[in-house]
Formats: structure tokens, sequence, C-alpha cells
């Protein structure tokens, strides 16, 4: 079970992840979530979209309505370039910190 403050705190670069690779709508972003991340991230749209609507405010991301497939209405978001200089920022940060930890987990530093 991950705890809810770092499934927060990883809530925007992997959402920001996610747009990379296109543009999707909310649905879509959860189901990728959860498989990408093999059922350990199950988000509810009470965590997705404030999320979506920061990232809208902060020019990271914009959105469109448009008819999908299904003949249903949908917003699509999509990354802007800020948020794809964001997401390069969000990996660095992410990777130092896992940096870190990899070395203080390792065994010679973990004392029972």
């Amino acid at each position: 079970m991950n705890s809810k403050a770092l499934v927060a705190a990883a809530a925007k670069p992997v959402i920001l992840a996610l747009l990379m690779s296109g543009e999707n709508y909310g649905y879509q972003i959860l189901k990728r979530v959860k498989q990408v991340s093999e059922g350990t991230l199950d988000w509810s749209e009470a965590l997705l979209y404030p999320v979506l609507h920061r990232l809208e405010k902060d020019g990271l991301v914009v959105s469109q309505w448009k008819i999908s497939d299904g003949n249903r209405l949908r917003k699509y978001y999509r990354l802007t370039a800020a948020g794809k200089k964001e997401l390069l920022a969000e990996k660095e940060n992410w990777l130092s910190v896992h940096r870190a930890l990899q070395i203080l987990w390792e065994p010679s530093v973990i004392k029972d």
C-alpha cells in the first residue's frame, strides 16, 4: 500500500509522463496509471481531476472537448512545451531522490 502523501507527490510527474505519449482523457489516464503500476496505484477521479486542473492552470497541459470514437463528449488533455520542460525537471528531481535512497538502503548502511 502506498502512502497518500507519496501518491499525491507522484501525481504530477506521472500524469506529465503519461501525456508525453499523446493526449488522453481522464478515464484513460486512470486506467493507464493502474496498468503501468501493476495495480499499486489505483487512483480515483478525486485525486486525478484536481491535479489536471492545476496543471492546466499552470500552463503545463491544455484541454479540449472532443467527441470520442464511442460518440461521447470527453475532455482530452495534452502537454504544452512548458509541460515537457517541467517533466524533464520532475524526472531529474525524482532520480536524485531515487539515487539517494539507493545509497541509503545499501545493506552496509541498514543496521538491525
